[in-house]
């Protein structure tokens, strides 16, 4: 019976370790879809903002009254800028993730082989070193 103890509570500890895992890989897998729909909204952002601007400026162009757009062209290509900022940060912010998602599989796979591997170490006594 003392013999057990040493196992159970390995196990006890991996058991806990993949029941975290287990809660997390869905909460990491959830954000990334997140992140990924953002990303594409962002660059749907962009394209309007690119065709808004292109048609002030031809509007601009083709106008006869003096009335200057350059302003809210400069305005827009910021805006554009700004996007595309933000648009970096979620992709390393989804690398991230992946990353993150990528090791956590691993550490399972490792962990459960140590599981299964765990029936080697059934007979060692708790009072031996």
């Amino acid at each position: 019976m003392a013999a057990a103890a040493p196992v159970e509570t390995t196990s006890g500890k991996d058991a806990i370790a993949e029941g975290l895992l287990d809660l997390l890989r869905p909460a990491i897998h959830q954000l990334d879809q997140h992140v990924h729909s953002v990303r594409e909204s962002q660059v749907e952002l962009r394209e309007h903002i690119d065709c808004l601007a292109t048609e002030l400026c031809r509007i601009n162009e083709h106008q006869k009254v003096a009335l200057d757009l350059d302003p809210y062209v400069k305005k827009l290509l910021n805006a554009r800028r700004r996007v595309v900022l933000v648009n970096n940060i979620l992709q390393n912010a989804q690398e991230r993730l992946r990353r993150l998602n990528h090791n956590v599989a691993k550490e399972t796979a490792r962990r459960k082989t140590m599981l299964e591997a765990s029936g080697v170490f059934t007979s060692r006594s708790p009072s031996k070193p």
